[in-house]
């Protein structure tokens, strides 16, 4: 029979209910007798014993929250009964040790990457835009409709077809409800650069007003996706008088990497005779850098040049028992084969500080977690606020009612490989193995982080239904549950369902989503995000963000 309940850690006092189980329901329990005093709703929590005010719970092996009032044995935990809490941490000089994974049937696979000239690879070739300042986002978005449906990586036109069709109703005086909208009737365009994955913009916000900090931050982070491995070529759009120069912007570059040779164009716009020109200009020698960076081909490389950010966002109460935990393996087993692994949103990991801290390779490495840390939650509390306050409502309402039991499980994407380096925003990973990232929990400005650390991939766990990608960074989508994969078929890449349903092991859905990177790394298999074009970029400048 089907199991309805799982205790996820032994030293849990709650179970998670796997299937809705109605009031008066009898779950029999390590040889106890629990009978459901409320409706248990699929994903939600209930208690092993009563539980009175101040008595602390605990999921995963660690402390999610502490009663707030008597809780029934076999009582639904709310956001009314429970209340979040963590244990305090500090380093405490654990010599942390790893049983790594089996990788035999990954040794000396490869995928077909582009190869770049400081000895990173990419598993894209694009092509990108760069606005020093918001100013120039509508030029962009000019460009933006020039180019990219005219050499073949729009996915508008269904939506251009459709809109016609309604208008030539509106003008018959047909009924709007006889037009049905027909997405197989769209047509695969031909690219006139077969070598070049796609254009990309990162309009933004910043680069003026503001504070200084903010357009230096904003700086770093536009620097590191110039230089990121999927990227093949830059145009940068200034407008000249902004805060952001582009003079600051070229030195960024120059500083990350050295030897930078990739074609890079640069546009001031007050320097211009006049906007058409500066378009048609701007237009015209991007065409040149795409002949040039089109000769690039893909060549085997290694899994070891691989750098996959993992990420959750939309998250239920099924992310930490199935997705997040494949992933998590799937993580084990690229570090054990010397690829990178970014793991990033801190506030994500509110009550899992202790572990990261015991899994550092150095004290070093701990204490600098430890301090980013705790100045972003000061800095949170400042504001009245606390990571305390980062799970959303979809959170809470399938079950994650504290940060803590969002964080525990959150943390389970990082698999149980050593912590290897604690990255700030912006920060370059270069060390193989496991690297924590500095970024918000909030969806895309998190993977607009992980992508200026130098993912090359990203792993995108959700149990709600997330439509985000990243403009250089292609991103799979992973559903927590078979519901969702079949509910939204059409950004939904990997369905780790099977987990829950016991059709399959932890172990084999972590080894089928490695099997799924090295396709998306070679360009075998287009991820949803991809193909839909959810080119999601969001700077974060550093102020309170959950």
């Amino acid at each position: 029979m089907k199991q309805s309940v799982l205790q996820i850690h032994p030293s849990d006092n709650v179970l998670v209910a796997l299937a809705d189980l109605p009031k008066g329901m009898i779950i029999e329990w390590n040889g106890d007798t629990i009978e459901l005093k409320d409706n248990i709703p699929a994903k939600h929590k209930l208690t092993l014993h009563e539980l009175n005010a101040g008595d602390p719970v605990h999921m995963y092996g660690v402390l999610v929250g502490k009663a707030q009032v008597t809780i029934v044995k076999g009582g639904l935990l709310t956001t009314e009964n429970l209340k979040h809490a963590a244990d305090p941490y500090d380093y405490r000089g654990v010599k942390y040790s790893w049983h790594s994974p089996d990788v035999s049937k990954f040794e000396g696979r490869t995928f077909n990457g582009y190869r770049r000239s400081d000895g990173r690879v990419g598993t894209a070739n694009y092509w990108l835009f760069i606005p020093t300042v918001f100013c120039e986002n509508r030029n962009l978005d000019v460009i933006r409709e020039a180019l990219v449906n005219e050499l073949g990586y729009g996915v508008t036109d269904k939506y251009k077809r459709y809109t016609h069709l309604l208008a030539e109703a509106v003008k018959k005086g047909d009924d709007l409800g006889s037009i049905s909208f027909a997405p197989s009737g769209e047509v695969s365009q031909e690219r006139l650069f077969p070598n070049v994955d796609g254009i990309k913009f990162l309009n933004h916000d910043g680069g003026c007003g503001g504070i200084r900090q903010d357009s230096t931050v904003l700086g770093k982070l536009l620097a590191a996706y110039a230089n990121h491995p999927n990227v093949g070529g830059v145009t940068i759009l200034s407008l000249g008088c902004q805060h952001l120069q582009t003079k600051e912007l070229l030195e960024g570059i120059k500083e990350l990497n050295p030897g930078f040779d990739k074609p890079l164009l640069v546009f001031e716009q007050q320097q211009s005779v006049s906007e058409s020109q500066l378009i048609s200009d701007a237009i015209r020698t991007t065409f040149e850098g795409l002949q040039q960076i089109n000769r690039l081909e893909r060549e085997p490389a290694s899994l070891d040049k691989l750098c996959v950010g993992v990420k959750c966002g939309g998250s239920d109460g099924f992310s930490g028992i199935s997705a997040n935990p494949a992933v998590g393996y799937c993580s084990d087993l690229l570090a054990a084969l010397g690829a990178k692994v970014l793991l990033a949103e801190f506030p994500e990991l509110c009550g899992a500080e202790q572990e990261m801290i015991d899994r550092s390779v150095d004290e070093t490495t701990a204490r600098k977690f430890m301090r980013l840390m705790q100045s972003y939650d000061a800095l949170a509390h400042q504001s009245g606020s606390g990571f305390f306050m980062n799970p959303s409502p979809g959170n809470i309402r399938d079950g994650l009612i504290t940060d803590a039991i969002k964080s525990a499980g959150a943390a389970k994407k990082g698999g149980t490989s050593p912590v290897v380096d604690v990255l700030d925003y912006t920060e370059p990973a270069v060390r193989p193995g496991l690297s924590l990232v500095c970024t918000p929990g909030n969806d895309v400005e998190a993977t607009t982080g992980k992508a200026a650390s130098g993912a090359t991939l990203i792993l995108f766990t959700t149990g709600l239904g997330t439509p985000t990608g990243n403009p250089v960074c292609p991103t799979i989508k992973l559903s927590t549950n078979s519901a969702l994969a079949k509910r939204m078929p059409d950004i939904i890449d990997i369905d780790t369902g099977p987990i829950i349903t016991g059709e399959k092991s932890i172990e084999q859905m972590g080894e089928e989503i490695l099997e799924y990177c090295i396709k998306a790394a070679s360009g075998e298999v287009i991820p949803s995000a991809v193909r839909l074009n959810q080119d999601d970029f969001i700077p974060w400048k550093r102020g309170v963000s959950l």
